[in-house]
C-alpha cells in the first residue's frame, strides 16, 4: 500500500495499521527491506492520522464559534488529568512535530 493508499484510509482503519505495524517492528524479526517499508507506510499512515484529527479540530472550533460558545483553547495533560493549557503553548496544529511532547535527546 502506497500513501496515496494511506490518504483515503478513515481514522480508524489508519490508527489499527499504524499500531500493529508499530507492533511488528518492535519484534526486531522484519529484515532491513522490510523495516524500512513498515516505517514509510507508518509516516504516511501518521501524517493521515494527524490530517484527520487536524480536520476534526477544525470542525469542532467552526461548531463552537457558531454556537457563541467561548474561544476553544487547547488542553494540557498532566499525569492524566486535564487541566487548561497555557495560552502561550500552541495548539497541536501551530507546534512542531514533538514540541514539548517529549525531550530530545540533546535535553
Amino acid at each position: 500500500m502506497s500513501e496515496s493508499d494511506a490518504a483515503s484510509l478513515a481514522f480508524e482503519g489508519a490508527l489499527d495499521e499504524l499500531e500493529a505495524l508499530v507492533e511488528k517492528l518492535e519484534t526486531g524479526d522484519l529484515a532491513l527491506e522490510q523495516a524500512l517499508a513498515a516505517f514509510e507506510r507508518g509516516v504516511a499512515l501518521s501524517r493521515r492520522c494527524a490530517e484527520l484529527l487536524d480536520r476534526a479540530e477544525q470542525r469542532i472550533d467552526e461548531l463552537v464559534r457558531a454556537a457563541g460558545g467561548a474561544a476553544v483553547r487547547p488542553f494540557a495533560i498532566d499525569n492524566g488529568d486535564r487541566k487548561e493549557a497555557d495560552e502561550s503553548r500552541p495548539t497541536r496544529s501551530e507546534a512542531k512535530p514533538n514540541e514539548g511532547r517529549y525531550p530530545s535527546a540533546s535535553d
